[in-house]
């Protein structure tokens, strides 16, 4: 191996260091409690979601019109609804397109804003101005409307929802990356790369995006409580998925008639968005004060 090469690969795993990705900070992590109060119930309500179909007591879509609007019970622990639906079964499947739409919109805003960002930042001239411009458009439409407005004219199904709430949500995180790939790209280990024919291709995505990990890894994280907030909302105005299927959105929606008579229909869809939303933002501002050398010691 080159000196050269060395000198690249020193400064790959140096900026590394400075950008905290090293064992002190998930030290510093895991003794965050909010931190980990929030991964933990992020790891069961995931893990709820996957085995619904063994964990729910019963058929969530189970019709039975003699026992509506039963009250919270040791045969229905959380009630029923008008339909005589059980409650908690309708909220563990619930959690499966929650997460999912959650989880699917961050990913997919991160690959698409972290590959245009750092082209955009790398590469720069009418390349950069094309893209830096496109987002600011894009930023310029309010998400929700629009979603809402698109929605009211296709069949909204949970990968298509996916597919539209990321695609007008990758600006921030494509904005990040393109602010931090314009200073990458002038460190010594990038000039090094450079120096021994590397392609500017994999300079960007073996040495420049990894660089760029922890401010992503924090908008990602906080992205999916957003996602997931926006769903609920969607589907409480009546634009999310399919009615029949259950989301925590369409079960605060269906309980507006009977916040009086029937409390419980409202509480616990509330609180378990509530709930996923402060876990996902507890996580990222632990990692964000973690990974940040910036924060560390205050």
């Amino acid at each position: 191996m080159s000196k050269i090469d060395t000198r690249a690969r020193r400064g790959f795993l140096s900026n590394l260091n400075f950008l905290g990705l090293d064992s002190r900070s998930w030290r510093d992590f895991r003794r965050n409690p909010l931190a980990q109060f929030g991964a933990w119930t992020i790891l069961i309500l995931t893990f709820v979601a996957i085995f619904a179909p063994w964990l729910a007591p019963r058929d969530p879509g189970a019709i039975d019109y003699f026992n509506n609007l039963k009250p919270p019970s040791m045969t229905n622990w959380m009630g029923t609804d008008p339909l005589g639906r059980d409650t908690l079964s309708r909220l563990i499947f619930a959690a499966r397109v929650s997460l999912t739409v959650g989880l699917g919109v961050s990913i997919l805003a991160v690959l698409i804003g972290s590959a245009l960002g750092a082209l955009a930042g790398y590469y720069g001239g009418w390349f950069d101005n094309v893209i830096s411009r496109l987002m600011d458009v894009l930023l310029s439409f309010p998400t929700l409307p629009l979603v809402m407005v698109i929605g009211a004219f296709i069949k909204v199904t949970p990968v298509g929802l996916v597919l539209l709430m990321s695609s007008v949500g990758w600006m921030g995180v494509g904005r990040l990356v393109r602010a931090q790939t314009l200073s990458l790209r002038e460190r010594e280990y990038v000039q090094a790369a450079r120096c021994v024919g590397a392609s500017n291709i994999r300079i960007i995505f073996r040495h420049v995006l990894p660089n760029a990990t922890a401010p992503v890894v924090v908008a990602a994280t906080l992205g999916v409580a957003n996602a997931i907030l926006a769903e609920s909302a969607l589907s409480f105005l009546g634009f999310g998925v399919d009615p029949s299927t259950p989301t925590w959105g369409n079960m605060l929606q269906n309980a507006q008639p009977y916040l009086v008579q029937a409390p419980w229909l409202s509480i616990f869809p509330g609180l378990m968005i509530t709930l996923i939303v402060t876990s996902f933002n507890f996580v990222g501002d632990g990692i964000r004060e973690a990974f940040d050398p910036r924060l560390k010691g205050k």
